[in-house]
């Protein structure tokens, strides 16, 4: 957004007023346009002939009254109805082309726009999206990007032919009579002063709006996302509540819009009838004494109603204008927030690595609250290591960190001796791969969900994987094995399915890292061990970071680091940490005894 050079005290610099708020987002839209510019003129030419075919009716009217009826020429009247007949069909055509091409530039400058927005999301760092409910998010590329339709295919055509037309009308009364021209002028402070309040009092109504109904699609999609939950708990009484609270507080948000268009309109109206009745009496008394014809009183009293029209549609436009500016400010918010994790100028591709990880004195804070104190590790390449400790130890952010999801407050994150900030995240995403807790799925198919991480995998890799994990039985029993498609839930499968089509996923992207976050937590103890079994080969030359709160899961890997409260207390293999009697010793004794593993 652009901003005032500030001077060497921090003030703006004397002559360079910065520009309205509206004023800075109209400027940031108007590029969005700029890739269709053809269309765009050829629209806005639509829309001269559409307001020329317009004003030129009382004209014609005017002409067929003193020079057809008044002098008896039926000629003339059978020319002005010619006349008004194709201007009529003038319009129509204009106006058919003008509506497609208006819409047609609209939507897809809503279509640029909301792309840009999305692909700004996917750029934004995963603590934006930790912080941000979903539905906020949602709602800047639905109801946001929604609010600005009727701006930009009926809003621009609205202010453009509604502008030219109270520009043309102004011009062609004071060509027909300066008098009843300046009587028009009459009702103009009392409009002013009424369009400047509503003015004030709309834009923080409809600002309002647009924060309310956020707030109503991050709660439905919250609650939704949760519904199991909410059910298990028996919440839906109190989620009920809240939701129709939300509801609550957007309708009165609307209803405040909605009582000022009510008091405003009408009052435009009103003042549209007193003008007229202003215009009525004293033209009428110059047509009685001849000062004027019939035919230029007539079209006076037409003109006045296309002069009154736009100030009406110009006001209603208004309001569609305030929506829209609203939505513009809560997207250009998103599209204004830089990423804190990006790639650095001058960052290289990581080429292909061995694996070798180093953490570097490291330190890191979530908001100010300690995660990790000046730990360091090394990884060699090729090891299997898994994290072990309690709750908020500092595993999982350990490996956002090794992931480059998150950047050290101190130290460095270091693979094969590249410092992470100074290689680009697509070339290290490259050659990562992560499990995650949930194990998510995407819709479509079971084997597309499987080639996510490589699209161009054959159906001989997929079948690879899916054997390696053990996951091809359960699938090629689905009804339409591999090609079977589900849901963003996985609907019909359960929790250690999804699991293992997540490992599946992880390797066939044939990673050079592997992150496993808590991955077998859903997978019953038969899955277990199919996967322990298989991660056996194919962990071999990879490096791999496996946090698990199931010790089983991790008794076998090369070395075990035991984090507390952000710092190593102890690392070594299963059997020297349990020989050890220290604090891996008691979480292994602990888990031993829950699970009855001896």
């Amino acid at each position: 957004m652009s901003t005032a050079a500030p001077t060497a005290a921090g003030l703006p610099r004397a002559g360079r007023a910065e520009p309205p708020p509206a004023q800075r987002k109209l400027r940031r839209l108007l590029p969005y346009f700029r890739p269709y510019a053809g269309r765009a003129a050829a629209t806005v030419g639509l829309m001269l002939v559409v307001t020329a075919s317009g004003l030129a009716i009382p004209a014609l009217a005017q002409f067929a009254i003193d020079h057809g009826i008044t002098a008896g020429d039926k000629g003339v009247l059978l020319l002005a109805v010619g006349l008004f007949v194709v201007a009529g069909l003038i319009g129509w055509l204009a106006g058919y082309y003008q509506t497609y091409l208006s819409s047609w530039v609209g939507e897809r400058v809503l279509l640029d726009l909301r792309t840009d927005t999305f692909r700004h999301l996917m750029r934004l760092e995963l603590g934006y999206h930790e912080r941000t409910p979903t539905g906020r998010t949602v709602s800047r590329l639905t109801s946001d990007i929604e609010a600005l339709e009727q701006l930009v295919t009926d809003g621009v055509t609205s202010l453009v032919i509604n502008g030219l037309t109270f520009i043309g009308v102004v011009v062609i009364l004071f060509t027909y009579d300066v008098e009843l021209a300046l009587l028009t002028f009459v009702i103009f402070p009392a409009l002013a002063i009424g369009t400047a309040l509503f003015r004030v009092y709309s834009t923080r109504a409809y600002r309002r709006t647009r924060e309310r109904v956020a707030d109503v699609l991050a709660t439905l999609q919250e609650t939704l996302s949760g519904i199991r939950v909410v059910q298990g708990f028996g919440r839906q009484k109190p989620s009920e509540d809240l939701f129709r609270r939300v509801n609550e507080e957007y309708r009165e948000a609307n209803m405040s819009t909605i009582r000022l268009s009510g008091t405003y309109f009408p009052g435009v109206e009103l003042l549209s009838g007193i003008g007229t009745a202003i215009i009525l009496y004293f033209g009428a008394t110059r047509v009685l004494d001849q000062e004027v014809s019939v035919g230029v009183m007539v079209a006076f009293v037409g003109y006045l109603s296309s002069f009154f029209d736009p100030i009406q549609q110009l006001s209603q436009l208004y309001s569609t204008f305030q929506s829209a500016m609203a939505a513009l400010e809560k997207i250009f918010g998103v599209l204004d927030t830089e990423p804190e994790i990006a790639d650095t100028p001058g960052a290289v591709d990581l080429p292909r690595i061995e694996g070798r990880i180093e953490l570097r004195d490291v330190s890191f804070a979530y908001d100010r609250t300690p995660v990790l104190t000046n730990l360091d590790l090394t990884i060699p390449a090729g090891e299997t290591v898994a994290l072990v400790g309690t709750t908020g130890a500092g595993k999982s952010t350990l490996a956002k960190l090794v992931s480059r999801f998150y950047d050290p407050v101190e130290g460095q994150v270091l693979i094969d001796g590249h410092d992470l900030r100074g290689v680009t995240m697509r070339s290290l995403r490259d050659q990562l791969a992560i499990v995650p807790q949930e194990g998510h799925l995407f819709a479509g198919t079971v084997a597309e969900n499987l080639a996510f991480g490589r699209p161009e995998a054959t159906d001989e890799e997929l079948r690879a994987a899916a054997d390696a994990v053990g996951a091809t039985g359960f699938i090629e029993a689905l009804p339409d094995g591999f090609a079977t498609r589900i849901n963003d839930k996985g609907s019909g499968l359960s929790a250690g399915q999804r699991q293992l089509i997540s490992f599946a996923r992880a390797l066939v992207a044939d990673p050079r890292l592997l992150i496993l976050d808590e991955a077998t937590s859903s997978v019953d103890l038969r899955a277990e061990q199919l996967i322990e079994d298989a991660l056996r080969g194919l962990l071999e030359g990879r490096t791999a970071i496996i946090i698990a709160h199931r010790l089983s899961t991790i008794r076998d890997a090369d070395r075990i680091v035991v984090l507390e409260a952000g710092r190593i207390v102890e690392q070594g293999t299963h059997d020297e940490l349990v020989d050890l009697g220290g604090r891996y010793a008691a979480l292994y004794g602990d888990w031993a005894e829950v699970s009855g593993t001896t």
